[in-house]
């Protein structure tokens, strides 16, 4: 984070990515599920230097995750997933609190969600997603879930009420009076001049983004411009 907001330079947008390195390095995530898309996950998340990360995974090691999840060490077959994750998590950057939970998801109360700043569900069903999402949408918890199967597979965000900076070359207004053609308009765009503008991005639930009617017209345009991949969250 440091070495990309001294790249940024000065002004908005170099203050804008250190906000979110501090936000980074505050941010306390749940992870649930360690197979092989939950380990990368994991990797991610602490090489990215979060204050805390809970993998939580109550299932136990198989002759599969061995071969694709590669923070299991050899010799771990019947171990906790999450447990026998730990080790290696936390070599990855001592820096950040890495801990183990091998509870099920199904049984946690509202309030374990709430004591996280961003939740990712992998490997699980879509009633769990739809449940987890509505607690973390509830309590504006930062929600995320994904699967991979094979060659395929999803990715949902529900970030609530997400506000952000863009960036947009500054148009100048013509002058009254000055002739108005293609090489006029060309003229009053300067690459160099920029002003950073201020956005609102509203996602919705998980269970109305699965809620689509496809049996209207629209819908049925929509369709074909529509991955495949999203029906695998039907599942």
């Amino acid at each position: 984070c440091r070495g990309f907001v001294a790249a940024g330079g000065g002004g908005p947008q170099a203050l804008d990515r250190g906000s979110l390195c501090r936000r980074l390095r505050a941010s306390r995530v749940l992870l649930v599920g360690m197979k092989g898309l939950g380990a990368e996950v994991a990797k991610n998340l602490i090489l990215a230097g979060v204050k805390g990360l809970t993998m939580l995974d109550h299932q136990q090691v198989s002759q599969e995750d061995t071969r694709a999840q590669f923070l299991i060490p050899g010799g771990s077959l019947g171990r906790n997933r999450a447990e026998a994750s730990l080790e290696r998590a936390q070599n990855l950057n001592p820096m950040v609190d890495v801990k183990a939970d091998a509870g099920n998801v199904d049984t946690k109360p509202e309030e374990f969600f709430t004591q996280f700043d961003a939740v990712c569900l992998t490997c699980c069903s879509r009633d769990v997603m739809v449940k987890v999402n509505h607690i973390c949408h509830k309590n504006s918890v930062k929600f995320f879930a994904g699967d991979v199967f094979g060659y395929h597979g999803y990715m949902f965000a529900d970030l609530g009420d997400h506000d952000f900076v863009e960036e947009k070359t500054k148009v100048p207004k013509a002058s009254p009076g000055v002739e108005d053609g293609p090489d006029t308009k060309k003229a009053r765009v300067d690459p160099s001049e920029t002003t950073m503008v201020k956005k609102r991005l509203v996602f919705c639930p998980l269970k109305e983004a699965l809620s689509v009617d496809w049996s209207g017209e629209k819908a049925a345009a929509a369709l074909k411009r529509t991955a495949p991949d999203y029906f695998l969250l039907q599942g």
